[in-house]
């Protein structure tokens, strides 16, 4: 284990719409959530979905593409690190959250022209360096 990383992948799908802003610096940014499923089987023996939300940020490069082509209910393979965050609530008690920063991602679903989604992927990453807010 000589090198240890802060390295994430995960596959899901958009919960809803991106959010999107532009910093002082004129940087774009993009804010998703993304569900990921994990199954099990319960004591009956029935299969059970576990979801869990993901909260991820896209800078520069990819908070463009996503402004374009995400959407709720895209399925995307996501590549990226962790990053926790601190700041002082109104009340003045210290919170944190942790996200997910993008580094690469994969769109799954496409729409043919006749509708039907298919299972083509189109792959996207940032190589500008990582900003923070």
């Amino acid at each position: 284990m000589g090198n240890i990383r802060n390295q994430v992948r995960l596959i899901g799908n958009l919960g809803r719409d991106p959010e999107f802003r532009e910093i002082s610096s004129g940087r774009k940014m993009a804010r998703f959530s993304l569900a990921t499923n994990d199954y099990y089987y319960g004591d009956q023996g029935e299969k059970i979905a576990e979801t869990q939300w993901h909260q991820l940020v896209a800078w520069g490069k990819l908070a463009e593409v996503s402004e374009r082509l995400l959407h709720k209910g895209s399925e995307l393979v996501v590549d990226g690190k962790l990053n926790t965050r601190s700041y002082t609530d109104k009340e003045g008690n210290r919170r944190s959250y942790t996200e997910v920063v993008v580094l690469e991602m994969a769109l799954m679903d496409r729409k043919a022209s006749s509708g039907e989604t298919t299972r083509d992927s189109e792959e996207f990453e940032d190589s500008e360096e990582q900003a923070s807010v």
